[in-house]
């Protein structure tokens, strides 16, 4: 799988991107809820999550990565096992999605090329994004003990407020399509966006701003995984 890898310095990542994403636009636009969903809180497997080009350089980088505490011991290796199968399914059934494997969570990138996008100005789910998305449903729904982090970004056409708004409009475009049209728990989703305060390829050409126009799914085991996985491993 050629783009399916861990990456495992999060101790490290960790300081990195909580200081770096403590004063960037995007924290600040968003509410203590939607703050404590993205940089993670204590307590084992709660989800956190940065998504953008700015790790390792102040808080910024070039992928994104999932705190909020990696399992270690034989619990660990159970879980990375859940994920490993269930990223790899989301590869062979979405192959044109990026699809990462960082520590003990899942990394989705969608863009403009593979198949999940909005007409421009847009946040409405296209016909041919809903047939990516409800195979990644699918997925998500055989594989029901994992959190899901929504993270909604544009290119920097246009002014960073409506960019801003309209990332907004596009994750939670994507996070009510699993909600309401495919029945998946509410309870397992957190949804933020950053506007065009992150990319990952330049604006200064059409072929960056589409890659840019993009929405990333973070997926982290829960609670539930990682209980189960202790007990397994009789580390409970």
């Amino acid at each position: 799988m050629k783009t399916f890898f861990k990456k495992t310095t999060l101790a490290a990542l960790t300081l990195i991107l909580v200081a770096g994403l403590s004063s960037c636009e995007a924290t600040k636009n968003a509410n203590n809820a939607q703050k404590g969903a993205v940089i993670g809180t204590a307590g084992g497997a709660i989800l956190g999550a940065i998504i953008g080009n700015n790790a390792g350089k102040g808080g910024k980088g070039e992928i994104g990565a999932v705190i909020g505490g990696v399992v270690g011991g034989t619990a660990g290796v159970l879980i990375g096992n859940k994920m490993d199968k269930q990223a790899q399914k989301i590869e062979e059934e979405i192959p044109g999605a990026k699809v990462e494997r960082i520590d003990d969570g899942i990394l989705v990138t969608f863009d403009e090329n593979s198949g999940v996008h909005f007409e421009t100005e847009k946040y409405n789910i296209t016909s041919t994004s809903e047939v990516m998305l409800t195979k990644l449903a699918n997925i998500l729904k055989e594989y029901p003990d994992t959190n899901v982090l929504v993270v909604g970004h544009t290119d920097s056409t246009g002014s960073a407020g409506y960019n801003m708004t309209l990332s907004e409009k596009r994750a939670y475009a994507v996070t009510n399509y699993f909600i309401q049209n495919k029945g998946l728990s509410s309870s397992r989703f957190t949804t933020t966006w950053f506007g065009e305060d992150e990319p990952i390829a330049t604006n200064s050409t059409v072929e960056g701003r589409a890659k840019n126009r993009r929405v990333n799914i973070a997926i982290v085991p829960n609670e539930k995984m990682i209980e189960d996985a202790k007990k397994e491993a009789g580390e409970n």
